[in-house]
């Protein structure tokens, strides 16, 4: 029995010789063929796993070397005759450039994954992948076939990482546009997914394309940064009808087509699509916040211009005027001055509004535009909230809706007002109401300028709103007075007098 198994392992050690041999004139041609004696021979050597090992390092060395040199000679000599070309013919085009050599290290890696599968696994199905389904397999004979495929396609593919690896950085060196760099990015995503499936996670080719993949982002979002960092550094002035700034349309159309591509990329079925959510905050947020420093540096432009005109216009003889007379003579012939914040919510709004609209209708977009939309509504109603009181104070009314707000308060709560009645007080004495409610009926009774309209305010469907807006404030303010006047409680002893028009006559006035 000794001596039997002396021969025996004799045997084996001799077939294992004659597999090694074989296995490296595997590395002498480009494309081998496993014959069916060699297949034979590397089953039987299963039955010895130490001089199996040494057959599957054999194979992984000399198919190493043979891919090292194909892939070299694939990038600067190309197949047989100049046909195909040279991949580096096309190094000027960095999506082609990048795109061939990850094409043909796929394609490589099929044909690799077939040839080993045929020495190491001869009774395995060509069609079975690599890590991806084998996992799926639970007895321990499979999991090792599956360590020794991965180990063997790892080595055999380690030796191109390097080569790859540096034209690859070299290309995002040398500082590609930004649509280009996005489009790498999505591509080296793609590839890194897809050789996951096949070669496993925890490899040399993948490790190298997922850095290679994150260096792509940061060159992306790199470029983005600076873009935002040029814009904040350089704010435009706001143009005199309040339109968006070029810079802003420019960023939206380089947005839309960033979009455009994100739509169009493929996505392999292990991979999830990356979240665009950064991509659009990245681009639109700088655009946003150059809007708002434009505004922010038209609105203090605004406010110094006010202030010297009010010193250049200030004389006696004004001061001796009423203010109701002053405003009663202008109401029919000119429009309302507006706020020194005015201008700057208006442009707001339009820049806004700039950015949503063509992003409307884009599903990666969905949440940004959401977004755009509680911005838009908080400048609404910000424009709208000064409007209402600059037109209550021109009136001479906004001080005194705090003690009509607090009366009723009392009034509703079923207390009995304490102190002085609002006619008795000197701020909402019968007197101050009346020439207060005069100016106010002759802004609301008198041409249709006299409220503001917003005409430079470029969506007409929020123009539209924003004076609705504005009118509906009015009506409820003046209804707020309607009702503490009415009030016996606060001692106007004529308040018909007083307040002429129910509140229902101002809101069809107002049109609401």
């Amino acid at each position: 029995m000794d001596m039997m198994a002396m021969y025996q392992e004799g045997a084996y050690e001799r077939l294992c010789r004659w597999v090694q041999t074989e296995c490296r004139r595997l590395g002498d041609v480009d494309n081998p063929e496993v014959g069916e004696l060699l297949r034979t021979a590397v089953r039987c050597l299963k039955e010895r796993p130490v001089l199996f090992k040494y057959c599957a390092e054999e194979v992984a060395n000399m198919r190493h070397n043979a891919l090292f040199r194909r892939f070299i000679s694939a990038l600067t000599r190309g197949g047989p005759g100049g046909l195909p070309r040279p991949i580096e013919v096309h190094a000027h085009d960095p999506l082609r450039y990048v795109g061939d050599m990850l094409g043909w290290l796929h394609q490589a890696l099929a044909s690799e994954r077939e040839l080993v599968l045929a020495l190491l696994d001869p009774d395995a199905s060509d069609t079975r992948p690599t890590s991806h389904n084998y996992s799926k397999r639970v007895d321990s004979e499979s999991e090792k076939t599956e360590s020794d495929l991965t180990f063997v396609l790892d080595r055999i593919f380690e030796g191109v990482c390097r080569p790859f690896k540096v034209r690859v950085e070299q290309v995002l060196h040398s500082q590609p546009n930004l649509i280009i760099s996005y489009k790498l990015s999505n591509t080296l995503e793609f590839y890194f997914y897809t050789i996951s499936d096949l070669l496993g996670i925890e490899t040399s080719l993948c490790n190298t394309l997922l850095v290679l993949k994150e260096a792509a982002q940061k060159t992306f979002f790199d470029i983005l940064k600076g873009r935002g960092e040029k814009l904040l550094r350089y704010p435009p002035l706001v143009a005199v009808d309040l339109s968006p700034p070029p810079a802003l349309r420019e960023g939206v159309s380089l947005l839309l087509e960033i979009i455009q591509t994100h739509d169009s990329m493929m996505f392999p079925a292990s991979g999830k699509k990356p979240d665009f959510d950064p991509v659009i905050s990245a681009l639109l947020d700088p655009i946003i916040q150059m809007c708002e420093q434009a505004a922010e540096a038209h609105k203090s432009k605004g406010s110094m211009h006010s202030s010297r005109r009010n010193r250049i216009t200030s004389d006696p003889s004004q001061h001796r005027r009423s203010s109701v007379d002053a405003l009663l003579d202008g109401s029919n012939s000119a429009p309302l001055p507006q706020t020194s914040e005015t201008p700057a919510k208006i442009f707001l709004i339009n820049c806004l509004c700039a950015i949503q609209q063509p992003l409307l209708g884009h599903e990666v977009a969905s949440s940004y535009v959401k977004k755009l939309g509680v911005m838009i509504d908080n400048h609404i109603n910000a424009l709208v909230e000064k409007e209402v009181e600059a037109i209550l104070r021109r009136c001479g009314l906004l001080t005194k809706m705090s003690h009509f707000r607090k009366s009723l308060e009392i009034n509703e709560s079923s207390n009995s007002i304490a102190g002085t009645p609002l006619a008795e007080q000197e701020d909402t004495s019968p007197v101050s109401v009346a020439e207060s409610l005069k100016a106010l009926f002759g802004l609301i009774l008198g041409s249709e300028t006299a409220i503001p309209e917003f005409e430079q305010m470029q969506v007409p469907r929020l123009r539209s709103e924003t004076s609705v807006q504005v009118a509906r404030s009015l009506a409820e303010a003046y209804e707020l007075i309607y009702r503490a006047i009415m009030d016996p409680e606060n001692g106007y002893t004529d308040p018909k007098s007083l307040a002429r028009h129910p509140p229902d006559q101002i809101r069809t006035i107002l049109g609401i």
